[in-house]
């Protein structure tokens, strides 16, 4: 399996049979250029400008964008009804988490998470090899929080998404908190990559973080 940062909360990840394609983001919005990507299949965490760019992906990809089962070419996905923010959803809306199993790796796509998950929710998402997690506060939980909930998941691999980077759009994400302030927080030193490739039977034994990046 392979994974690149196509920036903000998108990710292109391609396994042996399809490939699958996180949250498109629209450039106006973002301020990031989204780069041209195909895919089988495309996963909507919420109906934001910066998260629903069906456009931007090429080749007539399946959509998946809410909670509930799904199977699509051998991928196993499983929508999970979440909060944008820690208001019941008041302030931004919902958010779906995916948790999705490629090629026998379980990944988990947190998309906008804005609260802590709750007992039945982490029962819901399940066992996780790979976790895509915001990290950059203001808009979704903060480095804190976040590593809060790495530690409730207990992934063997972590990768932070949603936090400030240059060229983001300064109207809307100027606030955000940047990676090394998650970094501090874990603790722990991160592998730092321009690409994440990994079978099931290369999975680390003690948790990695892994910073991606973005594929322009």
């Amino acid at each position: 399996m392979d994974i690149v940062w196509l920036g903000h909360s998108s990710f292109r990840i391609k396994g042996k049979d399809a490939s699958l394609v996180t949250d498109p983001f629209s450039p106006d919005m973002v301020g990031l250029k989204f780069p041209k990507v195909e895919a089988d299949i495309v996963t909507i965490s919420h109906d934001h400008k910066d998260h629903n760019n069906l456009k931007g992906v090429e080749g007539n990809p399946k959509v998946v964008d809410g909670p509930g089962e799904y199977e699509i070419k051998e991928i196993s996905i499983f929508g999970i009804h979440s909060y944008h923010d820690n208001q019941n959803g008041k302030e931004r809306g919902a958010n779906t988490i995916y948790a999705i199993t490629i090629d026998g790796i379980k990944l988990c796509h947190l998309g906008d998470l804005g609260h802590k998950l709750s007992s039945e929710q982490i029962s819901e998402i399940g066992t996780i090899d790979i976790l895509f997690i915001p990290v950059g506060d203001v808009y979704t939980i903060g480095p804190a929080k976040a590593v809060e909930i790495v530690s409730a998941i207990e992934p063997k691999v972590v990768i932070p998404m949603h936090y400030k980077v240059p060229g983001l759009n300064p109207a809307t994400f100027s606030e955000l908190s940047g990676i090394d302030d998650f970094i501090k927080e874990t603790g722990v030193e991160p592998l730092r990559l321009d690409k994440y490739t990994v079978s099931l039977d290369k999975l680390p034994e003690e948790r990695q973080v892994v910073v991606l990046e973005r594929r322009a």
